[in-house]
């Protein structure tokens, strides 16, 4: 694979979940409290559907199988140079998806949870920004590939871009579980907008 401006190769951007800090133990939390982290996985369960989907796309796409009639529209044609193209495209349009997302929680709630948290939430918001720092170095990277793909549409291209797609699910799957858990009562109990 070809250097990457951040130096780092491929297998070096992952997460290890074994370094997280433990839960933060809250007291006397409510079902109204809980109601805000609900919404949270709620709102990464449709980030994690549609990597899903795209995960369908490429694989009907690495197969050299016309992709099911439903899907057409998203791929447009059933030549491997356009299918590779479309691919590209729609990783492009999911990067922008989990950057505005990440970028919500950085400049809204994770702020609010620094101010108003525990010192455990603290610690806990402290260990999701780096994490962030891992999926932007992932996004940024398949941003590249996709780009690159929807331009050149080679299958070298598409399978480099398929590897940094598949590292980056694994990433934001781990990533999503350890937020959603972490701060499943925080967000409530701190009275964070979301």
């Amino acid at each position: 694979m070809p250097e990457h401006p951040d130096g780092r190769p491929l297998s070096e951007l992952m997460i290890d979940p074994d370094t997280r800090p433990p839960l933060p133990q809250l007291d006397n939390v409510t079902d109204d409290q809980r109601q805000a982290g609900r919404h949270l996985a709620a709102i990464h369960k449709h980030y994690l559907m549609d990597l899903a989907r795209i995960a369908q796309i490429m694989a009907q796409i690495e197969a050299g199988e016309t992709p099911p009639a439903d899907l057409a529209h998203i791929v447009l044609h059933t030549e491997m140079a356009q299918n590779f193209a479309a691919a590209g495209t729609l990783c492009g349009q999911q990067c922008w998806a989990l950057t505005m997302h990440h970028n919500i929680e950085e400049q809204s709630i994770f702020p609010q949870l620094q101010t108003r948290g525990s010192k455990a939430v603290r610690t806990i918001v402290d260990r999701l920004r780096a994490e962030h720092e891992v999926v932007h170095a992932l996004l940024k990277r398949l941003g590249k590939a996709a780009e690159g793909l929807t331009e050149t549409p080679r299958a070298k291209d598409f399978t480099e871009t398929r590897a940094i797609f598949d590292q980056l699910v694994t990433v934001v799957q781990s990533h999503f579980h350890f937020e959603e858990n972490a701060l499943a009562e925080a967000l409530g109990v701190y009275q964070v907008d979301i």
